[in-house]
């Protein structure tokens, strides 16, 4: 008898007398016509019938010489080669149940708040009121703890929503430039960004409005659309090497390191004073939120060059960008040790400041060295890891200057 496979199977016990011979002739060519040839996977062909339409001898007709298809393994698209009767394929573990849905949307959300950039405002934050609280030497008043995490958030807020607005509307060059991004990957939709963004926004002014003074809810909302400018179309300051470069100084040199300072003098109740450390930070933190713009679209070159945006990088070409940029930090860090070996007696630590910097700045001279222009893998390392690492180390030590 026929399995539904199409192979031919002992008779089950009780067979007729009369048939055990065809059982047995079946039997037989199962074992020397299915399995004596290398099995072909792929579209069943139908087998052979004899004219008459039994065997000769009175056999059944023989066996196919192919296996029917194998079903797709689970998670793998059925193609237009399978068979319409196959049963759908099983969801990957990323689309079934709500809890993975969850999770990979929370994923795909915090690759799109671009982590590196939450650090560099997370420890500018920390930073900026450590050492408003050192310099202030007033008791700490524990209870403005919850405050300053609301404030925290809302930085987290303003850098989410410009980070943000910059993906969406730069879907098309992320697409050869940055394809593990979250928009251009096919793990975040167009509007759940926008409505991320927008949420991000009305949250970090409501926060700033609620907890902060009128000044600080100025410089923010000053921050936000200066970012947003950078980005829209109309505006969009990226194409323009020069107003790119000043937007970023503004936010992340400026902006970001006065108001932190600011805010934490007047929630500690003391006047504001341009102190010699802040007045440091703030300089040399936007000559490096120049580097970081410079620097940033080193990566970027064929998705600029592709679409007409005009960044520095791509003016210069990669090589001439990097010199500019390790030159523009070295020059930094020399103006630093200057800086401790001329500023007055108790204004600074001027043996920190010196020494710090001296050593920061013979790690990038030894970090540049490596750097291989024409490598692409190369000079992305050299933009994440150490312009992006030295940028991190500043704010670690701005506390002990």
């Amino acid at each position: 008898m026929a399995s539904p496979l199409g192979f031919a199977v002992a008779p089950p016990v009780g067979t007729p007398a009369s048939r055990q011979p065809r059982a047995a002739a079946a039997a037989s060519l199962l074992r020397t016509s299915a399995f004596a040839r290398p099995v072909r996977l792929g579209p069943a062909s139908p087998p052979r019938r004899a004219r008459t339409g039994r065997h000769a001898g009175g056999l059944p007709p023989p066996l196919p010489r192919t296996l029917p298809p194998l079903p797709p393994l689970a998670g793998v698209p059925v193609t237009a080669s399978s068979s319409s009767s196959l049963p759908p394929p099983s969801p990957s573990p990323a689309s079934g149940g709500g809890g993975s849905t969850i999770t990979s949307l929370l994923g795909a959300l915090y690759k799109f708040t671009r982590p590196h950039t939450i650090r560099g405002t997370i420890l500018g934050a920390i930073s900026g009121a450590a050492r408003a609280v050192l310099e202030s030497r007033a008791p700490i008043d524990w209870r403005l703890l919850p405050v300053a995490a609301l404030g925290v958030l809302a930085l987290l807020c303003g850098n989410a929503f410009i980070v943000g607005i910059n993906q969406i509307y730069d879907v098309n060059i992320d697409a050869i430039n940055k394809p593990f991004l979250p928009i251009v990957a096919g793990e975040l939709s167009i509007p759940v960004a926008w409505a991320f963004i927008v949420g991000s926004a009305v949250s970090g002014l409501a926060i700033v409005k609620t907890y902060f003074s009128n000044l600080i809810l100025g410089l923010y909302s000053l921050g936000l659309v200066v970012g947003a400018l950078y980005s829209t179309p109309g505006t969009r300051f990226k194409r323009f090497p020069i107003a790119a470069a000043a937007t970023i100084a503004c936010v992340r040199g400026f902006l970001l390191n006065f108001g932190v300072y600011h805010a934490t003098m007047a929630a500690l109740g003391v006047p504001f004073v341009w102190s010699p450390p802040i007045t440091f930070l703030a300089v040399f933190m936007t000559i490096y939120a120049v580097v970081i713009a410079l620097a940033k679209d080193l990566p970027d070159v064929a998705g600029d060059v592709q679409y007409g945006v005009s960044t520095f990088a791509s003016r210069l070409g990669v090589t001439r960008a990097c010199q500019v940029v390790a030159g523009l930090m070295g020059a930094n860090y020399i103006m630093a040790v200057l800086v401790a070996v001329a500023a007055p007696a108790g204004s600074l630590r001027r043996g920190v400041c010196g020494v710090a910097h001296a050593v920061l700045g013979a790690v990038l001279a030894w970090r540049y060295r490596l750097l291989d222009p024409s490598d692409a893998g190369s000079v992305k390392r050299f933009y994440n890891r150490d312009v992006w690492g030295l940028f991190y180390a500043e704010y670690a030590l701005f506390p002990f200057v």
